[in-house]
This record gives C-alpha cells, sequence and structure tokens, in this order.
C-alpha cells in the first residue's frame, strides 16, 4: 500500500504534468472548446486529468509507460453492467511520455467509503469480482501480469506465486531486493513470508481467471452504493480469482472505517449465496495474501518507504504465523 514519503528514482516517476501544460496539451489537441480542465485521482504511475470537450466528460491520463494505458484499452473489453470499465479512446505520445484519453465515470472512491456504505457496496463489488472470474479469456494465454496483446509469460499460477522472490531485470522496480537488505525486520519477513507462501503452494489452484489486483489505492469509483467504475488496470494478472478478495481481505486493515468488516467472511457468504463451491478456500486465500504482502515489501523498499515498510513487514508476519 503506498503513502507519499520519499520519491522515487526519476525512471519511475510519472511524468510532471502539472494542471496548466495538461490544459495546454489538450487545447493543442482538441482545440479551444476545452473545459474544466481538473487533477483527479491519486496514480502512482501516471496523473491524471478530468476535462470536458464538445458537451462530453474525458479523463485525460499521462505516464512514463504506455503498456498500462494499453492494458485499460484491453480490458475494457471485459466491461459489462457488474464490471463497468471505462473506454480508453485514444492513447499517443506527450511530453516525455505517453497521454490516453478515456470516457470519464463518476462517483466517490471506495477508499472514502464509511462502514456503512462499504457495506452496502459489496454486493456490488463482489458482482463486479464474479464478472471478471466469468470474464471470457480464451483470446489469451500464461499466468500474472499480461501485456497489451492479452499473453502473460508464466507457464503456471504457482510459477507465478514464486516469481515474487525475483528481482527482475525486466520489472520497473529492478534493484528491490538491495533496498530491502537495507531493513534487518523487513528481509525478515520477506523470508518467513516466502517459506510459507512455499509451504502452501501444493493447494493453488490453476484455473485461469481475470484480476484486476489494484482494487483499492482509489481504482474503484462507487455511486449509489454500486461500482460505477473500474480504472486502472495495469497490475492486472491471470491466475487465482480470490487473489482480488486477499487484497481487500489484506489492505482493509489500513482503514479504520472498515475495521468491523470481515471482508474473508463476507467473501465466503457471497459464494455461498450464489452457490460456487470454493476448493481450499482458506489456504488459497492465504497464499494470494501472502503475495500480496510481500509484492508490497518489494515496492516498499525499492520506494525508501521505509516507515510503511516495517507496518507492511508486521502485517506479513500476521498472515505468516496464522492458523485458521
Amino acid at each position: 500500500m503506498a503513502s507519499e514519503q520519499q520519491a522515487p528514482r526519476s525512471d519511475t516517476a510519472p511524468v510532471a504534468v502539472d494542471a496548466d501544460r495538461a490544459e495546454a496539451f489538450l487545447v493543442s489537441r482538441f482545440g479551444p472548446g476545452v473545459r474544466e480542465v481538473t487533477r483527479i485521482g491519486y496514480g502512482e504511475w501516471s496523473r491524471a486529468y478530468a476535462f470536458r470537450y464538445g458537451g462530453v466528460d474525458h479523463v485525460a491520463r499521462f505516464g512514463a509507460f504506455v503498456e498500462d494505458f494499453d492494458k485499460d484499452r484491453r480490458a475494457a473489453r471485459y466491461g459489462s453492467d457488474a464490471l463497468p470499465i471505462p473506454a480508453v479512446t485514444e492513447i499517443g505520445q506527450a511530453f516525455d511520455g505517453y497521454y490516453a484519453i478515456s470516457e470519464r465515470a463518476f462517483g466517490d472512491f471506495i477508499d472514502d467509503l464509511d462502514d456503512t456504505r462499504m457495506r452496502a457496496t459489496l454486493p456490488s463489488l463482489f458482482a463486479a469480482l464474479d464478472a471478471a472470474r466469468e470474464a471470457d479469456l480464451t483470446s489469451s494465454a500464461g499466468y500474472g501480469g499480461w501485456a497489451a496483446d492479452g499473453m502473460a509469460t508464466r507457464h503456471s499460477w504457482r510459477a507465478t506465486l514464486l516469481a515474487v522472490a525475483e528481482d527482475d531485470s525486466a520489472d520497473r522496480i529492478i534493484g528491490w531486493r538491495e533496498r530491502l537488505r537495507q531493513s534487518s525486520p523487513a528481509t525478515a519477513a520477506f523470508e518467513e513470508g516466502m517459506d510459507c507462501l512455499q509451504s502452501l503452494l501444493p493447494y493453488a489452484s490453476e484455473a485461469r481467471h481475470l484480476i484486476h489486483s489494484d482494487l483499492l489505492h482509489f481504482n474503484v469509483l462507487v455511486a449509489n452504493d454500486r461500482v460505477s467504475a473500474v480504472v486502472d488496470w495495469g497490475c492486472s494478472m491471470y491466475g487465482d480469482f480470490l487473489y482480488d478478495v486477499a487484497w481487500l481481505v489484506f489492505w482493509s486493515h489500513w482503514y479504520p472505517a472498515w475495521q468491523r468488516i470481515d471482508f474473508r467472511e463476507e467473501a465466503m457468504r457471497h459464494f455461498e449465496t450464489i452457490g460456487l463451491d470454493v476448493p481450499h478456500f482458506e489456504q488459497r486465500l492465504r497464499l494470494c495474501q501472502l503475495h500480496v504482502a510481500l509484492d508490497s515489501l518489494k515496492y516498499n523498499a525499492f520506494m525508501e518507504r521505509w516507515d510503511q515498510l516495517d507496518v507492511v513487514a508486521g502485517r506479513t508476519l500476521l498472515v505468516a504465523r496464522a492458523e485458521r
């Protein structure tokens, strides 16, 4: 989970586009009819601005990684009433990176909901996850993070889970392991979490489903207790659909307003209601939580967010040592 603390390296920072530069670009692209350019969202890898043009609301995003925008464009094919995904209408080069134009959706960020509203939204949220689970992936292949063509490079979900320990030259946070070593507690938590993950691998499901993998962090909009948009599919993967449930379970501890909501119990109740049998639910959920935790340790170490790293390390140990 990201918190602003210390700036990332220049090669991973979002393209620095302030509101004046964004408006100037949009006017040059669409003409003088551009109106109401306003910064929105909290993207880690891009910056987003709402604007009106021709009486229609749009969102313009600027970032260094065109593959994130390309994934958003492909993800829109999986959109439905239950899983609303704004269409990306244009992608191109801008400033020192890229831009994307998409339809604008309205609502409150799910992160800002209180207990009452979150509980009221859960049926719609689980329906969105059901729609992702049922997405037709026949035109794609592989596991783990996928590219704009829908293809992923891992041969199995187990391989994807194990790959969390890799410091890969193809990863945009290459060098995380060296930084992680600067924190002995975080290093120890990573090692213990990895050991636990490996011990649970026999329970991993190899069924392949669409995973968002970043549901919080201001990527879900809610209006009238219904999900109105799921955006930013840059972290999306193929694998166990319980990963998105694990995301909610793991990160909910950072949201004081949700402390009385047991997302694990709510998910189990939902699956029972729709008649979905989930073999090895507990082990798979824990596996996914461990991957979420380990991936966050990597990220926060790379970003040198030491306070956040310590908090995630503590949470990682709780998951690794949990007994259900």
